[in-house]
């Protein structure tokens, strides 16, 4: 793996919370991520697991509190936060129209990829040389899912976030999973979503209750 550049070496959340339609989903998080961190966010379908997920990539602002991304000790935009993180999640599209061998070219002119790879070696990567000109529309949602797990583990970046990776995988497909996050996960930043799936969140030594997190089960000030 080549070392990338400009690494996120500190996230911090300060009282982050995040409202839909004036019902908070999640209130009051702080923490502190910190180099290699490896990061499991639990809780079950609609605790917000993936909203933060979203907010720690900087495509979602909070309702309330702050985040601060850094590289060093210089602070980084937050218009500038995409090009340090990678993320794979069910709903993220790709192309529907383009080719495997098509999305991942157009991948490369927005995020390198390690190694400088190229399109026939993710594609073998992935395991998929069978479908590299076949447009994504004619897919399976386990298909789909390992390219985008491949592209995310593949990218030139020092924040990787995966939300239930292990979705729409046959057990083929864990097993694939589970090779990729022993190779691409060295000296990154790791922060995975999971409904408490032992098998997306082997790696992580840090674990985030969003159940803890609920504006109804906070206590009154």
């Amino acid at each position: 793996m080549n070392k990338i550049i400009q690494p996120v070496s500190q996230i911090t959340l300060a009282a982050i919370g995040k409202k839909f339609n004036n019902r908070w989903i999640f209130n009051n998080i702080d923490f502190q991520i910190s180099p290699s961190d490896r990061i499991a966010i639990l809780g079950n379908n609609g605790s917000g697991k993936s909203t933060l997920l979203q907010i720690l990539a900087g495509y979602v602002s909070p309702s309330s509190g702050y985040i601060i991304w850094k590289s060093d000790s210089k602070e980084i935009p937050v218009e500038n936060v995409y090009k340090h993180v990678s993320l794979a999640s069910p709903y993220l599209e790709l192309i529907e129209e383009f080719t495997l061998r098509e999305n991942i070219n157009f991948f490369r002119k927005m995020k390198p990829l390690q190694d400088n790879c190229d399109a026939s070696q993710l594609i073998a990567i992935a395991e998929l040389e069978e479908a590299a000109d076949r447009s994504i529309k004619y897919f399976s949602s386990g298909m789909k899912q390992r390219v985008k797990l491949a592209l995310a583990f593949l990218a030139e970046t020092s924040l990787l976030l995966l939300d239930e990776p292990l979705s729409n995988l046959d057990s083929k497909g864990y097993e694939w999973y589970q090779k990729m996050s022993e190779k691409y996960v060295a000296q990154r930043i790791l922060i995975v979503c999971s409904n408490n799936v032992a098998s997306e969140t082997m790696l992580c030594s840090r674990k985030i209750d969003m159940e803890l997190f609920k504006k109804n089960k906070l206590p009154k000030v």
